[in-house]
């Protein structure tokens, strides 16, 4: 059985690492899975890298520039959407005609056009598609956040600058619509959360929806003696350590301002003498001034042995996130043994269960943000709450089950072809 799994980038984003490590986990249990990228960042012989360098920059621009016009020539929300109006042709390609399975991933930003996207389906292979956001099931964007027009039918985005009636919201729709009907499409949500979201959009209206979660590399992500790891990082020997990390710090939805409120609450006063904020990615000097704890920025980690480094010197991460699936930092975190805290949204709850592995905030509340931070580092709390964290973490997402449920897919698909 031949998988060809197909994401815009092999390394960069939560699903592209996803994507990666089941690629690898399938290999491991004898499946030939082979990656096909438009972005490559490693020498695997397992990934493909598609070598129409002016065609994928020309899609990826002129998407881009679509939505500049649609909205007004602002670059506000020049991002937060996607219309897959340009793409590249993969059904051509030697590693298409020889895949049994097409699995998709996150093929935006000018990979794969809905145009390219009905070529695959009318292919005759079956398709999985693995849901790392709501795009998929919604029009043009990838959290609908309080938005339900997906249900019934996208019009009057509220993430565009001039929505209207018959916006692109509304086009783009339509387009779904008629591409999803070409053949069958079994998608697969990393979360519970959001495989109940997508039953409800209109577009994915009689279609199979899974949920199976994403797997981590334990070899990596395992408890570990924490002063060895902080020597590694040359981070502070002795007091708490608290770790924030994300691409872009600046990003609004990462809710780095709630981190904020909570840790100058009076909650966390008796706290701020022996703690340390610990930061992955650039944070701006006037933001680092007016919080009161000692900050090391880290900048980015490259190598994933960094990162399960970093999770194994801290004694705790916080993810204020006001938009997330199945965060694959949670996951590595849990799995490293660090507790976490992260507000009610999303697949958090599924992930961290409250006060048991961790504590859930209640949503855009930094005060309760403060709480769960409190709870955490309390001594009477952490070790109890570290061990269940890492054995949650070897019993939900670990790659034998993952993979297993995958495979169990693949066949399922096969056999009624």
């Amino acid at each position: 059985m031949r998988i060809l799994i197909v994401n815009t980038s092999e390394m960069t984003g939560g699903a592209a690492i996803a994507a990666s490590r089941l690629t690898c986990a399938l290999n491991r249990h004898g499946i030939k899975a082979q990656m096909l990228v438009r972005d490559k960042q490693s020498d695997r012989v397992t990934t493909s890298v598609l070598r129409q360098h002016r065609r994928l920059r020309f899609s990826f621009l002129w998407e881009r520039f679509c939505i500049w016009v649609a909205n007004g020539f602002r670059r506000k929300g020049l991002w937060s959407v996607d219309i897959a109006n340009a793409g590249v042709d993969i059904i051509q390609l030697p590693e298409f005609c020889e895949a049994d399975i097409i699995h998709l991933h996150w093929v935006n930003q000018g990979l794969l056009s809905l145009s390219q996207l009905k070529k695959v389906l009318q292919s005759g292979k079956p398709v999985v598609w693995t849901m790392h956001d709501m795009w998929p099931c919604t029009s043009i964007c990838h959290h609908a956040r309080d938005c339900e027009r997906y249900q019934t039918h996208c019009h009057h985005c509220p993430q565009l600058n001039y929505p209207c009636s018959k916006d692109l919201s509304w086009k783009v729709f339509e387009q779904k619509l008629r591409t999803y009907s070409c053949a069958p499409i079994t998608f697969v949500a990393c979360s519970q959360w959001l495989a109940a979201e997508a039953r409800k959009s209109r577009l994915l209206e009689g279609k199979t929806i899974l949920s199976i979660p994403n797997t981590y590399n334990s070899t990596l992500f395992h408890p570990a003696s924490q002063q060895e790891a902080r020597a590694r990082l040359h981070l502070p020997a002795k007091g708490n350590l608290l770790l924030f990390a994300c691409q872009k710090v600046t990003n609004e939805r990462k809710g780095l301002d709630y981190l904020l409120t909570a840790l100058k609450s009076e909650r966390l006063q008796a706290l701020r003498e022996e703690t340390t904020l610990v930061v992955v990615g650039q944070m701006a000097d006037h933001t680092a001034r007016n919080i009161p704890y000692p900050i090391h920025t880290i900048g980015y980690l490259t190598e994933e042995a960094d990162m399960a480094a970093l999770y194994q010197a801290v004694d705790l991460f916080v993810t204020p996130s006001l938009e997330e699936n199945l965060p694959n930092t949670i996951m590595e975190a849990m799995a490293s043994g660090t507790p976490c805290v992260g507000f009610h949204i999303g697949g958090i709850p599924e992930m961290i269960d409250h006060e048991v592995n961790g504590y859930v905030a209640r949503y855009q509340d930094a005060d309760d943000l403060a709480n769960g931070i409190a709870y955490v580092l309390a001594p009477e709390n952490h070790q109890r709450l570290a061990e269940a964290a890492a054995h949650k973490a070897s019993v939900t997402w670990n790659e034998e089950t993952v993979t297993r449920h995958y495979i169990d897919l693949y066949e399922t698909l096969i056999f009624n072809l």
